[in-house]
């Protein structure tokens, strides 16, 4: 029994639903299907009861969520102290977009400053999964945007930015010194892949179903702007548009909110390090 197998069937238990809980993993839910099937092949049991109306757990399947928790729990707490015996420590640092955040600039000097020997592993991840890695387990710790389901994640605000719609430079409206939501209403605009997070989704979507091209990274968002006159949204702060495009602020729109999250639970002490290095840096 593979921990990885049990980080899927946590997902899976948590989420109660396939597709989320691929979603959740960044992975594609065929090989989650398999590898559950395979979890039940070994126990002999049944973990889930399927239905049209949905998945819930069996009596074996709650015994085993309460087990895995506690395995897995088991399993980070080795892995930082035999981490520290080794004198090896690392932090894996899963970051969503644009890297050329002042924040993070000011955050990289700043935790450089404090743990000069501590290895930074960075994970880029594309707009697919917000959580940056931290469900599937490569990632410590993510500095990412909210909204998006944190259900065992532990998650702290830095910062909030307003948002614009990106329009072509030529666009009629890329004129106006401001826009609302229902200005946009008849246009199309980016899609995330199936499977995506429904909170994110729907935040990028403005709140309200839409249709357009899929995209997956932050130059996909831009190419379908600029090729094909799709709305998009973004940050109006750390981000740097082509000279083609424009971004005209939203009044409308909820802030976007960065965060740092990790899994609640986790007792990595960088973590906690590196938590307060980001609130202080996101503070200036």
């Amino acid at each position: 029994m593979e921990l990885r197998t049990l980080r899927y069937f946590v997902a899976v238990a948590e989420e109660l639903h396939f597709g989320r809980a691929a979603a959740r993993l960044h992975m594609s839910q065929p090989p989650l299907s398999r590898a559950i099937k395979q979890l039940e092949t070994e126990i002999g049991a049944l973990l889930f009861a399927r239905s049209p109306a949905g998945v819930t757990l069996t009596p074996v399947g709650a015994l085993l969520l309460d087990e895995a928790r506690a395995l897995l729990d088991r399993a980070e707490g080795l892995r930082v102290r035999v981490r520290a015996a080794a004198g090896t420590a690392t932090l894996t640092l899963g970051i969503l977009g644009d890297g050329t955040d002042p924040g993070i600039t000011r955050l990289a000097a700043a935790f450089r400053r404090k743990h000069p020997g501590v290895d930074i592993r960075i994970r880029d991840t594309d707009l697919t999964d917000p959580t940056c890695g931290l469900r599937a387990g490569p990632v410590d710790v993510a500095l990412t945007r909210a909204p998006f389901n944190d259900t065992a994640l532990t998650v702290r605000q830095l910062r909030t930015d307003p948002v614009g719609a990106v329009l072509r430079a030529d666009d009629p409206l890329a004129r106006r010194d401001h826009l609302a939501l229902a200005d946009l209403a008849d246009r199309r605009w980016f899609q995330f892949p199936e499977g995506t997070d429904p909170a994110w989704q729907s935040y990028w979507n403005g709140g309200t179903p839409r249709e357009g091209p899929v995209v997956r990274v932050v130059q996909e968002c831009l190419h379908a702007v600029l090729w094909n006159g799709t709305v998009g949204l973004a940050p109006l702060v750390g981000h740097d548009l082509p000279a083609d495009l424009t971004a005209v602020p939203l009044t409308d729109m909820a802030p976007s909110r960065v965060v740092a999250a990790w899994n609640t639970g986790d007792t990595n002490p960088l973590i906690r390090s590196f938590i307060a290095s980001a609130r202080a840096a996101y503070r200036r």
